[in-house]
């Protein structure tokens, strides 16, 4: 197992710390947490792309840690008691980012079955919605009086990624050939 494999499963061990630190109450201990996956998931990326590291493994794996971590979070986050009340997330925000993630889950499991293969890349959409549920989560860590308008740009961005990812799995579905856009 490489370098950059060891690190998303750093990833993935570090989620049940950061689920009980706002489980404890110690949202700064899970704010240094959630920092800690977020520079793993760079590192990781940085390491698999520049030191020849990509495998499929890793393929299944930093994706897997991503997901694990944003879906804990937001579900942490908006039933904690811990999480004042101004902070936390009204139930439409882990709707739509838990529902897409199913969403996106499911369909390349139904691709797969039926295709035998699934080659879906990341697309600028995703990216960039990613981004901004990690920083509505950050938000909420250091109770930011104005989280609300970060989780309704990454609410914004989750849709907007969602029909994207429709889109791929409609083409891929179709025989076309999937276009991703590369950042």
């Amino acid at each position: 197992m490489n370098l950059a494999n060891k690190i998303s499963i750093g990833r993935i061990i570090l989620i049940p710390f950061f689920i009980g630190s706002i489980i404890y109450g110690r949202l700064d201990f899970a704010l240094l947490f959630f920092l800690l996956a977020i520079a793993s998931d760079a590192i990781d990326g940085y390491i698999a792309h520049t030191q020849n590291q990509k495998t499929r493994l890793g393929a299944f794996l930093d994706p897997l840690a991503d997901k694990m971590l944003l879906v804990s979070a937001f579900i942490c986050l908006s039933i904690a008691k811990s999480v004042p009340a101004d902070v936390r997330f009204p139930p439409y925000v882990p709707i739509i980012v838990i529902s897409r993630d199913a969403l996106i889950v499911l369909g390349s499991v139904v691709i797969y079955l039926l295709t035998g293969d699934i080659a879906i890349r990341p697309t600028l959409s995703g990216k960039l919605t990613t981004f901004f549920q990690m920083m509505t989560i950050v938000g909420v860590l250091v109770q930011f009086r104005y989280s609300f308008i970060v989780w309704n740009v990454a609410v914004v961005m989750t849709a907007v990624s969602g029909i994207d990812y429709l889109i791929m799995g409609s083409r891929l579905m179709n025989g076309n050939q999937c276009i991703s856009k590369k950042v």
